[in-house]
C-alpha cells in the first residue's frame, strides 16, 4: 500500500471496463478519490458503484475526451468536489483496425483523435491544478502496438505518439513536480481483446492461448497489472521517475 496516496483526487479516463476500471479500482483502494470518466455514463457509474461497495471514493462522469469544453468542465467539476486534482491517467481509447487499403479516412480521425487529441485536451486542462500545487501524476496509455502491429496503422500511429507526448510533457513539467509515463501493454485479457478475436473469426480462448505461446512468462496480462503500475508510478515512492515509457508485456521488447 502506499499510505502517500491517501485522500489524493485523480481521474482516469476510458474507466468503465477493462484496463480503466482496473486502474480506477485501485488506486481508490489506497485512499485515492477517483473520478470515473467514460464516454458510457452508465458503465462508468457501475464502476463507481463497485469502487463505493469496497468502501472507496469515486464520482461517475459521462464526458467525450475528443470534446474540448467538456473536459474543461469535468476537471472544473473534479477541483471543485474535491478541492484539487492531482492525477490524471489517460486511458481512453478504441480500436477501428484494417489493412492501410481498406482504412477509412473515418477509422483514421477517430482513433488519432480518441488516443491523441483526448490525451491531449486532458493532460492541457489537468496541468494548470497539477503546477498550482506543486505535485502531479499525469499516466498516458500507450501499447506494444506503437512498436508496430499489421492491421493497426491508426492505432500504432496514436500510440506512438503518446510516447512522443509523454517525454515533452515530462520536460515541461518536471519544474513544477509533475511527473509524467506512459504504459505500453502487451496483450491484456480484457472486452477490448476478445472482440478483437471474434472479430477475426476466432474463440477468444484459443486466440488468448496462442498468445500466451508467445510470451516469456507464459501466459496474458489481465487489467490489474497494469494498474498495479499506475498505482505505483503515482506515489511517491516513483517521485524520481518520469518521462518514461514501461513496457509490461510478460518479457522483453522485441
Amino acid at each position: 500500500m502506499y499510505s502517500d496516496l491517501e485522500g489524493r483526487v485523480a481521474i482516469v479516463t476510458g474507466a468503465a471496463r477493462g484496463i480503466g476500471r482496473a486502474e480506477a479500482r485501485r488506486l481508490a483502494q489506497e485512499g485515492v478519490r477517483v473520478a470515473v470518466a467514460d464516454l458510457n455514463r452508465d458503465e462508468a457509474e457501475e464502476t463507481a458503484r463497485e469502487i463505493a461497495k469496497a468502501g472507496g471514493t469515486a464520482e461517475a462522469y459521462g464526458v467525450d475526451v475528443t470534446d474540448g469544453d467538456a473536459v474543461q468542465a469535468l476537471m472544473k467539476d473534479v477541483a471543485s468536489r474535491w478541492g484539487s486534482l492531482e492525477i490524471l491517467v489517460n486511458n481512453a481509447g478504441l480500436t477501428r483496425d484494417n489493412l492501410l487499403f481498406k482504412m477509412g479516412e473515418d477509422d483514421w480521425d477517430l482513433v488519432i483523435g480518441t488516443h491523441l487529441k483526448g490525451s491531449f485536451l486532458c493532460a492541457r486542462a489537468a496541468q494548470r491544478y497539477m503546477v498550482e500545487k506543486k505535485w502531479g501524476r499525469i499516466i498516458n496509455t500507450s501499447s506494444t502496438s506503437a512498436l508496430g502491429n499489421r492491421g493497426q496503422a491508426n492505432y500504432s500511429a496514436a500510440k506512438a505518439g503518446l510516447q512522443g507526448f509523454t517525454k515533452t510533457l515530462a520536460i515541461e513539467l518536471g519544474p513544477f513536480h509533475v511527473n509524467v509515463n506512459a504504459v505500453a501493454p502487451g496483450f491484456i485479457d480484457t472486452e477490448m481483446t476478445r472482440a478483437t478475436a471474434l472479430r477475426m473469426g476466432l474463440d477468444p480462448e484459443q486466440f488468448k492461448t496462442a498468445a500466451a505461446s508467445e510470451i516469456p512468462l507464459r501466459r496474458v496480462g489481465v487489467p490489474e497489472d497494469i494498474a498495479n503500475l499506475v498505482a505505483f508510478l503515482c506515489s511517491d515512492q516513483a517521485s524520481f521517475i518520469s518521462g518514461q515509457v514501461i513496457y509490461v508485456r510478460g518479457g522483453p521488447n522485441e
